[in-house]
């Protein structure tokens, strides 16, 4: 069921009021698909000293890595590098296909913080598709709902672990803007009301550990939260095995080779 912000409660359709600190919340949208920006952060950039790409470049998650408000993500047994990447969602509100720059915040049904997460002990195999990486059910974190009416141009985007400030950029650092993104995935594919856009997340992604609470807030919009807990490992012997490698490790801790 769905609810509205009334201050410090949410009011149901049907009149009752409930406290958002003890309520189960669903997640806020159903999308078909879940578009992201591999880098869209001058900081995210700067931290792996890469060059300024020409135009942005997209991978997908499954519609199953979409997980609730208060949720849990769960890190698979005999794997360690499971990073938070706090983001910017935009909710798409109304079917979009080949929509002008000009015209994409009129698409919107607005925006909501998320998390995406990624598994980088399977790095290696992925060939920048993410399928292993980002593709885990559970790994977008979204919530606690979507707000519109916010110039969203104006916020800014901080990531929390256990209380403490680990992500920070304000939307004006973007590379790309958000409005571009859209109108340029807009020309490839039809996007639906309820579609997510990740639009990419600022320096300082590192791996979670369990029993970790993280948070994501944007100025504006909300704080999601969400905790880490365990799953058990996939089925063993099948295909590509996780490994925390050099590599991985060096993605995973932004370049840091000694962590």
């Amino acid at each position: 069921m769905f609810a509205t912000v009334d201050g410090d409660e949410l009011l149901l359709g049907d009149g009752r009021r409930l406290d958002p600190e003890t309520t189960s919340h669903l997640p806020p949208v159903e999308p078909q698909l879940i578009v992201c920006i591999h880098m869209n952060f001058e900081s995210r950039r700067l931290e792996f000293g890469l060059p300024l790409g020409t135009e942005p470049s997209y991978f997908m998650k499954p519609p199953t890595t979409v997980l609730g408000h208060g949720g849990t993500v769960r890190r698979p047994a005999g794997c360690e590098l499971l990073n938070f990447e706090g983001e910017i969602a935009a909710v798409v509100g109304r079917p979009m296909r080949n929509v002008p720059v000009s015209e994409a915040w009129d698409y919107l049904a607005g925006f909501a913080p998320a998390n995406d997460v990624g598994l980088h002990d399977y790095r290696e195999t992925d060939a920048g598709s993410m399928f292993r990486v980002k593709g885990h059910d559970g790994f977008c974190p979204i919530g606690p709902g979507v707000v519109a009416g916010v110039d969203i141009r104006d916020q800014v985007l901080r990531t929390y672990r256990n209380g403490a400030v680990v992500q920070e950029g304000p939307v004006g650092e973007m590379l790309y803007g958000i409005d571009y993104l859209l109108s340029d995935i807009s020309r490839h594919v039809t996007l639906q009301p309820g579609d997510i856009v990740l639009t990419g997340t600022p320096a300082g992604s590192r791996p979670m550990a369990l029993g970790d609470v993280m948070e994501v807030e944007v100025t504006g919009i909300g704080r999601l939260r969400h905790t880490v807990g365990e799953a058990p490992a996939p089925v063993p012997n099948v295909g590509f095995q996780p490994v925390a490698s050099e590599m991985s490790r060096a993605v995973a801790f932004g370049g840091d080779f000694k962590r």
